[in-house]
């Protein structure tokens, strides 16, 4: 596993914190979440996706439905292999709704791929 990047993004006082990987199973995938969980204790949600060969999922966290789906779809635009995205979420206690937290979650991980 290899960290490449991170981005960060504030939004209505959430802090986003994205950080792409290069990973070659799932189970670094699992290790790297089971880390960042550990290192980031008062984040309210940690969500991600990933691509490895054929396989691919993107996960919540109890966000809600489809807010996560950008992950996926940037890896997949972008014909990426071997790569996982999180972003990890500090709640500032005003909720965004469906569609911007949609949007943001999108935008943290697009800029994840600026130079």
């Amino acid at each position: 596993m290899k960290k490449l990047k991170t981005s960060n993004l504030e939004v209505k006082k959430s802090k986003f914190i994205g950080i792409l990987y290069e990973v070659n199973n799932i189970n670094e995938v699992e290790n790297i979440i089971n880390e960042l969980k550990k290192e980031h204790k008062k984040a309210k949600h940690i969500v991600y996706a990933y691509k490895i060969s054929n396989t691919e999922k993107s996960y919540s966290d109890k966000e809600p439905s489809g807010t996560t789906r950008g992950l996926l779809d940037i890896i997949n635009k972008k014909n990426l292999d071997n790569t996982l995205i999180v972003v990890i979420r500090y709640f500032g206690g005003i909720l965004l709704g469906s569609g911007p937290l949609t949007r943001t979650y999108t935008k943290v991980s697009s800029l994840l791929f600026i130079e």
